[in-house]
């Protein structure tokens, strides 16, 4: 018997890649991206909200209003917030369509993941522009803290667990990478529970702590 032969009995073993065996990248680059576009709607617009009241100097005509300082944040915020939500309907829509990306989760699911992410990031914006009265400033500030992160800590683009440590540990404060986890998990593994509720229940945790701060800093006066 030849040393080479192979045994009619052997086992053969064989490596698979789980949710994605083609390993085709689109499948995770198209749901990340989904976090870049609401991060842009949230978090960039916004910023520029209440910045441009300031330089369009309507924001004292606001001042001299009966209306109460939580109408006013919430008249200019439900509007963004009805825009990211559509252009998440959106991007899914394209997702599936266009680049035959699964959906093994629901859509429902999806739309309360990206709600959670929604609040933050608008929490974000409204705390950049309640801080400064410049549109430029406004913008270049919600660019580091929202486009920037989102980008390049998420998990996006780049694979978390290959960066240095003190990066990987530097993700866990941005809400980003919590909803790429959240985007990925839904599309392509389905509505696993203990990775959209730990993350869900981490998004809205950062959205309650950014509207706590800006309900501590923003006042109806002038100064």
């Amino acid at each position: 018997m030849e040393r080479n032969s192979v045994s009619p009995n052997s086992i053969a073993v064989q490596s698979r890649v789980w949710f994605n065996p083609s390993l085709e990248s689109k499948n995770y680059l198209v749901p990340g991206s989904i976090a870049i576009v609401l991060t842009m709607i949230a978090t960039l617009l916004t910023a520029l909200v209440v910045a441009r009241e300031w330089e369009r100097g309507t924001m004292e005509a606001l001042m001299a209003t009966p209306v109460r300082i939580q109408e006013l944040i919430l008249g200019k915020l439900i509007p963004y917030f009805g825009l990211g939500i559509g252009s998440m309907a959106f991007c899914t829509l394209v997702a599936l369509s266009v680049f035959r990306v699964p959906l093994r989760g629901s859509f429902v699911t999806l739309t309360l993941i990206s709600s959670a992410f929604l609040l933050g990031g608008l929490g974000i914006g409204l705390l950049v522009s309640t801080l400064t009265k410049s549109q430029f400033v406004a913008s270049q500030i919600a660019v580091v803290l929202g486009f920037l992160p989102a980008f390049q800590l998420s998990g996006f683009l780049f694979e978390i667990s290959s960066m240095p440590l003190p990066i990987q540990w530097l993700t866990y404060l941005f809400p980003a990478r919590y909803y790429v986890q959240a985007l990925q998990t839904t599309f392509l593994a389905g509505n696993v529970p203990s990775v959209l509720v730990t993350n869900g229940t981490i998004l809205l945790a950062f959205a309650a702590l950014f509207f706590l701060l800006n309900a501590r800093m923003t006042r109806k006066r002038l100064d």
